[in-house]
């Protein structure tokens, strides 16, 4: 039994000198999308933080593809090691799984949560053509015009797509869906008339809103921007609303719970620095502090609600 106690005390040493000298090389944060975008600006402003407090370079590999699943695939796949990170969002995790019938992964199930990064703010606007100017007036117009009003989206199961779906059905309205094979087209066509509303996030709607192009009607959250103040929700009208996407860092599944608590700690004192929350704000993002159990909630609360959503529609790839 003494030898037992000995050993077993040895190998609780030994594991908490590898991850007290972790990292001993470098660190690859996979961003599942292109670069360029908001997740990959936050990943690299991450990156040059992390590479500094670490003490290891902290590289960014892009890894676009079938919806943010190639990439979050290759994470599902490393060693719970802390040297292969994903930057990933809402999308990848808590709705892909319920819309994509050949899954390479489980979005809650594969990933070990270690911070929740930020939320994008996602706006409501609309054609300026179109004559109203809340969300009040907007759902009294498509009550008394069924199936005029349409829509532009990403693609079937995009954050686009159930925001005004989720609208549809808590306001009793029906609108016309036209999906694009992206957000830029669907951008494009609402600024041309050739669809009326968007739901979007502000980095693709803000910079027309301000130049009269388009009209903010609210966001998409269960609170006001602390970037547009000024600026209603959904739910002020249509009370229950929420459409809050987010971004989060995610490990393997089974990354030592020492290991995980660590990143979170310094990724959450990266964002709330006072330039990265700058950085952040000015592309429409505002950061968040969160535990990686708080994140887990979230994220299983999320993969339910959106998951039913999904089902109900009978959203398909």
């Amino acid at each position: 039994m003494d030898i037992i106690r000995i050993l077993a005390s040895l190998l609780a040493f030994a594991a908490l000198g590898s991850f007290a000298a972790y990292p001993e090389k470098p660190v690859h944060i996979i961003v599942p999308w292109a670069p360029g975008g908001s997740t990959d600006i936050l990943a690299r402003t991450v990156a040059e933080k992390l590479t500094k407090s670490l003490g290891q370079p902290v590289i960014v590999d892009n890894k676009p593809g079938a919806s943010g699943n190639i990439g979050s695939d290759t994470v599902a796949k490393a060693a719970p090691d802390g040297y292969t990170l994903l930057f990933g969002s809402m999308s990848t995790h808590a709705i892909n799984p319920a819309m994509m019938s050949n899954m390479p992964f489980r979005g809650v199930e594969d990933f070990t949560p270690i911070a929740m990064l930020a939320f994008v703010t996602n706006t409501m606007v609309i054609n300026p053509s179109l004559p109203v100017s809340s969300v009040k007036e907007f759902i009294d117009y498509a009550k008394a015009n069924p199936g005029k009003i349409a829509f532009a989206s990403a693609g079937p199961g995009s954050t686009n797509h159930l925001s005004a779906a989720l609208l549809e059905k808590m306001a009793g309205i029906q609108m016309l869906h036209v999906p694009y094979k992206g957000g830029a087209p669907a951008v494009v066509d609402t600024l041309a008339g050739q669809t009326q509303v968007l739901f979007t996030a502000g980095t693709q709607s803000l910079p027309h809103v301000k130049a009269g192009k388009l009209k903010l009607l609210a966001v998409t959250e269960n609170h006001r921007s602390a970037l547009l103040k000024d600026t209603p929700t959904v739910a002020e009208t249509v009370p229950g609303y929420e459409m809050a996407v987010w971004y989060g860092c995610f490990g393997p599944r089974g990354m030592p719970g020492e290991l995980q608590h660590r990143l979170n700690r310094e990724i959450n004192r990266i964002m709330m620095e006072p330039d990265v929350k700058a950085k952040m704000e000015a592309i429409g993002v505002e950061p968040v502090n969160e535990t990686p159990e708080r994140f887990a909630q979230i994220l299983r609360a999320d993969a339910d609600k959106w998951g039913k959503l999904v089902r109900e529609l009978d959203i398909k790839e």
